[in-house]
This record gives structure tokens, sequence and C-alpha cells, in this order.
């Protein structure tokens, strides 16, 4: 094979190449966060029954996106890494790879949309309207799944090669007819039957299967630092499948512990009312406003930092680190300021009742105290998982949603009041930013100073 000349993630200065990585990819998810404002604002408009629905399907639907994304994780850190140590038969199995594991996580996922989704919805609610919408909703999504697991796939490996601003493109795409779709089959506009929430769940479907089918052509197209072949897809490449997982794992038990404490919040909150967990299911749709820029920005730093680990560059990785801090702090005070000076403003678009703009209200002015500390957690992650240890990520986590979160709210509703549960939030994020600061003083002094 020809010598592929030095990669930008090697050479570019430091400042430069995390916007060049990241903003694109802040901005797609930036798009991706108002796509799931635009969809429960539609939703919404059909009752706030049909917003309840989608909300307690959330975490199933999370955990599709958990698993692949998860799975994409250990690819962009195995792919990128090899690319930095210029092991280039390694960067293609890797990829090749990548795609089995898209379809298997397909096939999974679809035995669970036969045989769990009503089962899951029921376990939530026993409001009968309620839980026939759910089960409508996330049927559809579940069971037309092929989509999302092959567009995270393909937009992380442009994004483990440095073409963010390509992986943009695709889930841009996506999003936007999405949100084209939205009102025009929920509602049955230019002659298409009204479909109501089930046609909010095929508007999903069809962008993820466009987004896909983009990110398939510019991979093709454009990414020349990876090769696909047909026969390597179903090579079962044991060994990379299996450093796939181990960093791949940790990664998906941590975005899934986000479905679980939604799942167990959802049925804390419907011991007060559907209205508490509605409150809590736009609560999550608005603040991806500011999380998700975030979550781009650390997409884009993986690859850097392990890049610049196979080429063990450690000033590299500092920089990248001050300079990602800096910006998700600032990032998060924005939306923390936004949540406390106009939470009746961001609620409005949901067609709120009184009683949901009351709660609502409170809930965002509480939770929102802890976006800053949030920020800090989220950039030591991307290290951590670059360097092939989030199990510290995962660790982190399950304290965070798990052993603190979801005790400390439990215990807070049986004050009575549910504007105490909110305080959890704040509780489990001091608890999770300890923890983030002792694990990365370990890496620092183990790994980085090393280099």
């Amino acid at each position: 094979m020809n010598e592929i000349k030095e990669n930008k993630m090697g050479t570019m200065p430091i400042k430069p190449l995390i916007v060049n990585m990241s903003l694109p990819i802040m901005v797609s998810m930036l798009v991706q966060a108002l796509y799931n404002v635009v969809d429960s604002i539609f939703v919404a408009q059909l009752s706030e029954s049909a917003l309840t629905a989608v909300t307690v399907a959330f975490p199933l639907q999370n955990l599709m996106i958990a698993v692949g994304s998860g799975t994409g994780v250990g690819v962009n850190a195995i792919l990128s890494r090899a690319l930095g140590e210029k092991n280039y038969k390694r960067s293609d199995a890797a990829a090749n790879t990548a795609l089995f594991l898209a379809l298997l996580n397909y096939v999974v996922f679809l035995f669970i949309a036969i045989f769990a989704v009503t089962p899951f919805i029921n376990s939530q609610t026993s409001n009968p309207e309620i839980r026939s919408l759910g089960d409508i909703y996330l049927g559809i999504v579940m069971t037309f799944s092929m989509g999302i697991f092959f567009q995270i796939t393909f937009e992380r490996l442009l994004q483990a090669t440095g073409r963010t601003m390509l992986s943009m493109i695709t889930q841009l795409s996506g999003a936007l007819i999405n949100i084209i779709l939205d009102p025009i089959m929920i509602f049955g506009l230019f002659g298409f039957p009204k479909m109501g929430i089930a046609g909010a769940a095929i508007a999903t479907v069809c962008g993820q299967v466009i987004a896909a089918i983009f990110g398939l052509v510019l991979n093709i197209r454009y990414n020349r630092e990876i090769h696909f072949h047909i026969k390597e897809v179903f090579a079962f490449n044991f060994e990379i499948i299996g450093h796939i997982y181990l960093i791949g794992i940790p990664s998906i038990l941590m975005m899934s512990i986000g479905s679980v404490m939604t799942y167990l919040m959802n049925l804390i909150l419907m011991t007060f009312s559907s209205t508490a967990a509605t409150v809590f299911g736009a609560y999550f749709k608005l603040q991806s406003f500011f999380f998700m820029p975030i979550f781009g920005m650390n997409n884009g730093m993986i690859p850097i930092l392990a890049f610049n680990y196979g080429a063990k560059k450690k000033d590299r990785i500092n920089e990248a680190l001050r300079f990602a801090m800096m910006l998700a702090v600032c990032i998060m005070l924005v939306g923390s300021l936004t949540f406390e000076l106009i939470p009746h403003v961001l609620l409005g678009m949901f067609n709120p009742s009184k009683t949901m703009l009351k709660l609502g209200t409170i809930a965002l002015r509480i939770i929102a105290l802890h976006f800053p500390l949030a920020a800090i957690g989220i950039v030591f992650g991307s290290i951590f998982q670059a360097f092939g240890k989030s199990f510290y990520s995962l660790i982190i986590s399950l304290g965070r949603q798990l052993i603190v979160l979801i005790p400390a709210a439990y215990l807070l509703s049986l004050t009575g009041n549910v504007n105490n549960v909110w305080w959890a939030f704040i509780i489990a994020e001091i608890v999770s930013l300890m923890l983030s600061l002792v694990f990365f003083k370990k890496l620092s002094r183990d790994e980085i100073e090393k280099l």
C-alpha cells in the first residue's frame, strides 16, 4: 500500500483542529436537538397524552442509540489509533467489522420490537390512551431501526478519519427530512393521510434511512483511508470485534444507563401525575440544545486524543483538554442562564396546560444548576474513551444516573413534593464530578505523563 500522508489530527494546531473536527458535529447535533424538540412540539399538538407516550417510549428508543453509538465509540477509537500508528490493514478491518456489527444490532432490536414493546410501555402507565399511543410509536421506530444503526456507523467512520464535515451532512440530511415529514405525516398535509403519532414514528424512520444512504455514499466516494470489502464485512474478525467491544461495551452500558434512569424516573414521577413525567420528557428535549453540542465536541475530541495517543504527542493531548474544557463550560453556562431566565418560553412550545407550565418552570430552573458541572464531566469522558478507559466513564455514569440520582430522587419523592425530586440532579452531578477528578488524576499519572 502506498504511504498515506500524515493525518491532520497529528499536524494541525490544536485549537483550529478541535474547531475543525467538532464544529460540524456540533452543528449537526444541534439540528438533531432541534428535530427532537420540533418532533415533540408537533406530537404535543395532538394531546398531552401523545407527548407522554413519546416520553415513556424514550428509554427503549434511547437504548438503540446507545448500542449503536457505543459500538461506534469502539470502532472510532480503534480506527483512529490504527491510523495514528499507520496500521492501515487494521483500520480497514475495523471499518468493515463495523458494518457487520450494525446489521447484528438491528437484528437484536427487531426481536425486542416483536416481543418486548407492549410489556415495556404497560409497565410505566395504566392509562389506556398513553399505552396505545406508546405501543404504536415505539413499535414502528424499533421494527424499522436498521437505518439508525447504519447511520451512526457511517457517521463514526467519517469522524474517525477527520471528515466531520461529511459526517455533518449525513446527520443534517436525516434530521431535516424528519422535520419536513413530521407535520406532513402527523396532520395529513399535501394529500397524505393523517396518521397522528404513527406519522411521527414513520417520519423518524424515513430520516434515519436517508441519512444512512447518504453516509454510505460519502464514505465510498470520499473516505480514502478506509476500504469496504463485502468478504471482510462477514469475515467474523473476532480479534477486532473483541477490541471494539472492550472499549464499546462500557460506552454502551454508560449510555444505556440513561435509558434505565429515564425509565425509573418515569416510575417515580408517575406516582405524582402523568404531567410530572411529561415535564421530565420536555426537559430532556430542551436540555439537548446544550448537551448535544458538548457531546458533538466530545465525538470530535475522541479521534484527536486517540490519534495523538498513538503518535505519543503529550503536549497536544494536554492542550486539547484545556481548550475543550473551557469551551464546554462556556456553552453550559449559556444553557443554565437560558433555563433560569425564560423557562416559561421554552415550555410554551409544548402546548402546556397550566399545571404543566407551573410544574415545569420550577423543574427547569432547579435542574439547570448542574449544567456547568456536567460539561466538565463530559470532557473528562472523552479522554477516558480515547485512551481505552471507558470503564472509568461507566463507573462515573453509574454513580451519576443510578447509584446516586435514583435513590436521591426516590427519597426526595417521599417528601410528597414533586419539586424536591429535581434536586437529585444536582446531588448526583457533584458526586460524579468528584469521581471524574479522581480517575483523571490516575490516568494522567499512569498514561499521559509517561508518553
